[in-house]
């Protein structure tokens, strides 16, 4: 009974599980897959199957490096000898087109460099550094005091590290630029010490330093020249020959020639190196109160009263003479081999081109007006200064200001700038050869005379920063390097 009950109860489970296989087999039979579920299998198929054929393709790093491997095994020693042939021959002409490429640019940078020397030499070399000045704050001008007595005039060396300056106090002082301190200073001369001490005894005048900084020359009320080590500040010689005060003096540029110009109306000529005089050069009907030089081998000189500026062409000793101003021309300045700057006492300031005889523009009351109603004058001008081969000029009096100018193209305009403040006589103005700032030399008094006094003014050098724009900095490089 029980086995017989065992075997109907396994019959049973035998039918249920074939009649739900059956059923399941039926289901599936009756389910289609919609058309975009059918595509997307497709799709997913497809991707397998390029899986699985990119697995079995022989493209792996790991087999490329073998394949490498087995090829340079399989190289002969005569298809490598070729191989790193032409690798070197590669390298060689890289090289050469390299070189070829460093050589063009060294020509482009001496082709300019020659360019502008060119340039320079026809006096038409200008510069256009007016138009990227920026005025500078009052807290960044820096004022070295030392002298007692009015500074005279100034000069900067070469490498724009340091300023000599001398003073109707009859010393010299050279200072340093970076610090403003005193580096040496040469105390006027006493009755008696000649062999101990060499100085001046007299009202300093004119100054001049040696395109290359070895010699400083100063001239004074009492006739002399003395010339100086710039280095050391030590006395070599005295050139005595003028025969009234030496208002002017100029190294011409490249040399150790040296021009001076005096109150007795001569300019002269010496040769510094070699400690000797050259010649006499007359022509001036009052005395010559400036004189400036570059490279050529002539000098400008401006005649005072006699309301003439004169070109000295010392080899064929010839002179040409300029007119422009009403009044006694006080100073002068070139600004290229072709064009100079001139102030006067009637309160005007000149530009001049070497070709003709009349000024190319004049300002009239440059610094304007002083006095009671009616009875106004100009401000004199004491002092021009050019930064060579550019078109840029400033100019000073006696009007508690420095005045900045652009030169106009051909140089036939004068544009002002902008106005520094500084109380006192304008006695000398320098351009460093950068162009990165200007010194001014002040005073209480008139560097020629005593017609007034500022007593409010200190008797003082002033470092004047000229500040660029930031576009300016990146076209404009540096002059002195």
């Amino acid at each position: 009974m029980a086995a017989a009950g065992m075997k109907r109860k396994q019959q049973r489970q035998r039918g249920a599980s074939a009649s739900g296989s059956t059923a399941g087999g039926a289901a599936r039979k009756k389910r289609k897959l919609p058309a975009a579920d059918e595509k997307a299998w497709q799709k997913a198929g497809s991707k397998l199957n390029e899986e699985i054929s990119s697995d079995s393709e022989p493209d792996t790093p790991a087999r490329k490096k073998n394949n490498e491997a087995a090829d340079e095994i399989e190289e002969t020693a005569q298809e490598k000898k070729l191989r790193l042939a032409k690798l070197y021959l590669e390298q060689l002409r890289q090289q050469e087109e390299e070189k070829a490429e460093e050589e063009a640019f060294e020509k482009d940078l001496v082709a300019g460099r020659l360019k502008e020397d060119v340039l320079e030499q026809k006096g038409k070399l200008q510069r256009q550094i007016a138009k990227i000045l920026q005025p500078p704050d009052a807290s960044e001008i820096r004022v070295l005091r030392g002298h007692q007595l009015p500074i005279t005039c100034l000069v900067i060396t070469p490498d724009d590290k340091y300023i000599f300056s001398a003073a109707k106090d009859c010393s010299i002082i050279k200072w340093d630029v970076e610090s403003g301190k005193k580096v040496h200073v040469i105390h006027r001369g006493k009755k008696g010490t000649k062999d101990s001490h060499v100085g001046h005894t007299a009202h300093i005048l004119s100054m001049a330093i040696s395109s290359d900084g070895k010699y400083l020359a100063t001239g004074d009320r009492n006739k002399l020249i003395l010339i100086w080590e710039a280095a050391t500040c030590s006395h070599l010689y005295k050139f005595t020959g003028h025969r009234d005060a030496v208002s002017g003096l100029s190294f011409r540029k490249g040399t150790h020639q040296l021009y001076s110009a005096s109150h007795d109306r001569s300019v002269k000529v010496w040769n510094v190196a070699e400690n000797a005089y050259v010649e006499t050069l007359f022509g001036h009907q009052d005395m010559i109160t400036g004189l400036d030089s570059l490279s050529r081998e002539c000098c400008v000189t401006s005649g005072g009263r006699d309301g003439t500026v004169r070109i000295w062409k010392i080899p064929e000793e010839a002179q040409l003479v300029f007119y422009g101003h009403q009044g006694s021309i006080d100073c002068i300045q070139l600004i290229n081999e072709e064009h100079m700057v001139s102030g006067a006492d009637d309160g005007s300031v000149c530009l001049w081109g070497l070709s003709k005889k009349k000024p190319l523009t004049t300002v009239k009351k440059a610094h304007s007006l002083h006095g009671t109603e009616g009875l106004e004058q100009p401000y004199w001008i004491s002092s021009v200064a050019a930064l060579l081969n550019s078109d840029l000029v400033a100019t000073g009096s006696h009007s508690a200001s420095v005045k900045l100018w652009k030169c106009g193209e051909g140089f036939r305009r004068l544009e002002p700038l902008f106005e520094i403040p500084l109380v006192g006589f304008v006695n000398s103005l320098k351009f460093s050869n950068s162009g990165n700032f200007l010194v001014a030399g002040i005073g209480q008094e008139h560097r020629l005379g005593r017609w007034w006094r500022i007593k409010e003014a200190k008797n003082s050098i002033c470092i004047i920063p000229l500040k660029k724009t930031i576009a300016g900095n990146s076209q404009i490089p540096d002059e002195g390097s």
